[in-house]
This record gives structure tokens, C-alpha cells and sequence, in this order.
């Protein structure tokens, strides 16, 4: 069935095969190998492998392994004209897959998966797709953006990364484009947006969850990056 989603668990032995739809495949337990056209590469937790229709691919993977796979009869037109065969997924996405695989586990609900389908289909439309980053940069993005709220320093941030601080920091800034110190503060203002949005929290627990324990400071980097003062942002919602 084409527009769903479904959880696969593959073996060790290797196996191949084409279809006449697209399918996405995701890691959310272990990883799998895939060979397919010029690619041949492992797929983690965090990525997205984008198998074409017609595509001949050859694949395997720990038997403890699991993933959720999305045949589609179709694919986002920026996927679709993207060259890249595999790309890291945002962490919420990474989220809703472990949603969707407790929905799909817990009984056969068709309007429900009909839903899950159409809001991975939106999520999808989103993703911003790019080449997978160095994995040790990946991991300290991970780190930054599970834990906005704490002292993000570049020494623990590149303990993190199994880099020095002066390797992480260039790594850094090649893979992402921008420095550390403007993707953290990218991410605390988003996040900060989100939470005056779709929250009553007052601004001042609002500044705290993304690490600014100075309202003042917070106010000032909001507003920077807004135009507005959180106060006034808030009272929009």
C-alpha cells in the first residue's frame, strides 16, 4: 500500500529488490546498509535514506534493527529534485517517528494512520535537505539542541565532538555556516518563539527554558533577532 507508513526490521542477509513507488527509509533502532545507483552507505538514527521508484537496492541490516519506512506515490518536489540520496532529519521529526512507531504498534486504525501519513507527509515538506554532517559534529548539535537550556560550553561541546576546541570550532562552522555561538543562539530564540506561541508560560520561564537566567539579556537577544520584545511577541499569540 502506497502513503503509509509502516515499522520493518530486516536481516543480516543481504537482499534486493526495485518498486514502482518512492520509499523513505528511517532508523529508529540500529542502522542499515543500503547500495543503490552510485551510493553505498550506512543509514543511522537521525537520517533518511531516499529510495526512487524503479531504483534497484540492495540492503541489510542487524536483525534487532528497526525502521520506519514510507512508501509514497509521490515526493516533495524539493526532495524530488534533490540529488542527494541521503540527508539528516530535524530532531523533531526524529521525534514524531517514535510517535508514529508507538501509534502503529498499538492497534490497526486507518483513519488513524491516514493522519500520521499526512502530518509526516507536511514534516517532510519542511526538512531542509542537505548533505549528513561529519558525525561527530552532529552528535554536539544533538547535545545542543536536547539540552538548549544549560551552559553550553565549547570545551564540553568539543569533548562532545572528540575534537579540540580550535578543530570543532572550524569543523563547526564549515558543516553548519555559522559559528557555535550563532546556531546555539539561533536555536534558544526559535525555541523561545515557539514557547511564547504555543504556551502561556511567562516570558521570564520562557528565557529560563533556553538558558538566559538574565530577562533583560533575553529580551534584548529576542528582539534582535525579532524586532520585537518578547512581551509584545507574546501578547500577539
Amino acid at each position: 500500500m502506497t502513503n503509509a507508513l509502516s515499522i520493518r526490521a530486516y536481516t543480516k542477509q543481504k537482499q534486493k529488490h526495485t518498486h514502482n513507488f518512492h520509499q523513505l527509509v528511517l532508523p529508529i533502532q540500529g542502522a542499515i546498509d543500503i547500495e543503490l545507483l552510485d551510493f553505498s552507505d550506512t543509514v543511522s538514527i537521525g537520517e533518511c535514506v531516499v529510495i526512487k521508484s524503479g531504483v534497484e537496492h540492495h540492503f541489510n541490516a542487524d536483525d534487532a534493527a528497526r525502521f520506519i519506512v514510507v512508501d509514497l506515490e509521490s515526493l516533495p518536489e524539493h526532495i524530488s529534485q534533490s540529488d542527494f540520496v541521503l540527508f539528516a532529519i530535524s530532531p523533531p521529526l526524529l521525534s514524531f517517528l517514535y510517535f508514529v512507531e508507538k501509534q502503529l504498534e498499538f492497534k490497526v486504525d486507518d483513519a488513524l494512520e491516514t493522519s500520521l501519513f499526512k502530518l509526516f507527509y507536511l514534516l517532510l515538506e519542511q526538512q531542509e535537505i542537505s548533505a549528513v554532517m561529519d558525525s561527530r559534529i552532529r552528535k554536539a548539535q544533538a547535545h545542543i539542541l536536547e539540552n538548549i537550556a544549560e551552559d553550553l560550553s565549547i570545551d564540553a561541546l568539543s569533548r562532545i565532538a572528540c575534537l579540540s576546541p580550535t578543530q570543532f570550532k572550524k569543523r563547526f562552522k564549515e558543516t553548519v555556516g555559522n559559528t557555535v555561538h550563532q546556531f546555539i543562539t539561533q536555536q534558544r530564540m526559535e525555541k523561545a518563539k515557539a514557547l511564547l506561541v504555543h504556551t502561556d508560560l511567562p516570558v521570564q520561564i520562557v528565557a529560563e527554558r533556553v538558558g538566559y537566567l538574565d530577562l533583560s539579556a533575553f529580551s534584548r537577544r529576542f528582539s534582535k533577532a525579532f524586532g520585537v520584545p518578547p512581551s509584545r511577541w507574546k501578547s500577539k499569540s
